[in-house]
């Protein structure tokens, strides 16, 4: 325990000494004593209320005149202002001017159908007249497929083999013939001639 703690603690006895002293020697009956003492009563003058105040007077009758009506007076109203209504004029733009429509075109010439061309005479056959005497003697037969071109001036231009003959000499002279003899209408379109190529067979054969 420390040394400040031991001191307060001593001081805390002593003074619980002192006081269980005093209670003994009767200082504490006599300081009660004290207290009880009897108090002095004194008697408090009350004060008289006051006087009461005089009733006010009485309201003074007030004289109300009689009523007087006040005069009519006639208020002459202001004539109306004249009304003023402008008009406000709009121009009103021309209306669009719409070209008249062109005219129909006229119609379209009906076309002409395409025509084929045709023999023209009698000459565009082969007949044994025309059998090639080498073939004659050989006694050589068949049908020979030819391809022709007939130009604008009814002519045959070109002429060649699509299927020969099995003889050379026939399908030569097949193409000879027609090159050399046959004659044709040309063929048109839109009524104008044209080239047209044709396909036709030729057929030798030997009579008995």
């Amino acid at each position: 325990m420390s040394k400040n703690r031991q001191i307060a603690l001593g001081a805390v006895v002593v003074l619980h000494i002192l006081l269980g002293y005093a209670i003994v020697s009767g200082f504490a009956i006599s300081v009660v004593k004290k207290i009880v003492e009897p108090l002095e009563a004194v008697n408090v003058k009350e004060e008289a209320p006051p006087p009461d105040e005089p009733p006010p007077p009485p309201p003074k009758e007030v004289e109300i005149p009689p009523y007087v009506p006040p005069p009519e007076v006639t208020v002459q109203s202001e004539a109306p202002a004249p009304t003023i209504t402008t008009q406000s004029t709009v121009s009103t733009p021309d209306p669009p001017r719409v070209a008249p429509p062109a005219p129909p075109a006229p119609p379209a010439p009906p076309a002409v159908a395409p025509t084929p061309a045709t023999p023209r005479g009698r000459g565009n056959v082969i007949s044994t007249d025309d059998y090639p005497s080498a073939s004659r003697a050989a006694e050589e037969e068949g049908v020979v497929r030819v391809s022709y071109v007939v130009g604008t001036d009814g002519r045959v231009s070109e002429c060649q083999t699509v299927q020969t003959s099995g003889f050379k000499r026939l399908d030569d002279a097949a193409c000879s013939i027609i090159m050399r003899r046959w004659r044709f209408n040309p063929a048109t379109r839109d009524g104008q001639p044209v080239v047209e190529r044709k396909t036709q067979p030729i057929r030798w054969k030997l009579e008995n």
